[in-house]
């Protein structure tokens, strides 16, 4: 299934699915629509009603607005590790990403003067719908409710700086996520395309068989660290083609327009402007 957070005309925010062309309202069984996929998954609620269709226009928002963590994965694709020079780490490298720093698609990454050098990374978001700690690593489908596109937008000046990872991850809007949630029955998360485009160029294309650990052995590893929660973002590392590691050295500036994508959950498209 295809999940996604609505924008209506009106204003108001709805959680609805997606039947062919069309979406459709998700309700609680009361009736009273989910204001998004987070309120959902943050709810009481087990069973939900899907109803009549969303009319008039609307627009995509980040699936999961306020997420309670985002755990982030460090060089977890062997073709970003080669173009460092490094090897592939023998196990996953955590990190955090502020979780009030979220936007959607087509909102507009704002860059402050006190984040130099700032770039992208797109990476495939896995998104919990069950907590536990201590998640086996066949178990973990029962967890994820399904995966989104992050782009892990990140000021390596202060990365570098601050020799970690916290501050140069964490600006305000530096973490654009959606357009939708795909569930993980229908998709196919060994073997996915995914990559970026800068003002229409090819910067990153790459295929999440490149991951050097899968979203299983992420879930199992960060839950066997402390309870992942309902609503939690795993954001699951980026591919080559970042600007960091390009002999040119350019950076994202004002006006340039990023569009992340995966095959088989669409385009997160968002504009950089000065805040």
């Amino acid at each position: 299934m295809k999940y996604a957070t609505l924008r209506l005309g009106n204003g108001s925010t709805v959680m609805a699915r997606a039947d062919g062309d069309r979406w459709r309202l998700v309700q609680a069984r009361s009736g009273q629509p989910f204001a998004s996929i987070g309120a959902f998954l943050l709810s009481d609620e087990e069973v939900f009603v899907v109803n009549g269709p969303v009319e008039g226009p609307f627009t995509f928002q980040a699936p999961v607005p306020r997420p309670p963590k985002i755990v982030a994965i460090g060089l977890n694709y062997r073709d970003h590790a080669a173009e460092q020079n490094k090897p592939a780490p023998e196990k996953p490298m955590l990190f955090s990403k502020a979780s009030n720093i979220v936007i959607g698609p087509e909102e507009i990454v704002r860059i402050p003067p006190t984040s130099g050098q700032v770039d992208f990374e797109c990476e495939l978001g896995v998104i919990i719908g069950k907590g536990g700690l201590d998640i086996t690593e066949g178990r973990w489908q029962e967890h994820v409710f399904g995966f989104t596109i992050v782009n892990d937008v990140t000021s390596r000046e202060a990365q570098s700086g601050d020799k970690q990872f916290y501050r140069g991850k964490s600006f305000d809007t530096f973490c654009p996520t959606g357009p939708v949630v795909v569930t993980p029955d229908e998709f196919k998360w060994q073997d996915a395309r995914l990559g970026l485009r800068l003002n229409g160029k090819t910067m990153q294309e790459s295929n999440t068989s490149q991951m050097c650990f899968a979203p299983p052995a992420l879930v199992a590893y960060i839950s066997a660290v402390h309870p992942l929660e309902r609503g939690d973002l795993i954001a699951t590392g980026t591919p080559s083609g970042v600007l960091m590691f390009r002999p040119e050295k350019r950076f994202l500036q004002p006006g340039d327009v990023t569009e992340a994508w995966i095959d088989g959950i669409g385009v997160l498209k968002n504009r950089f402007e000065k805040r």
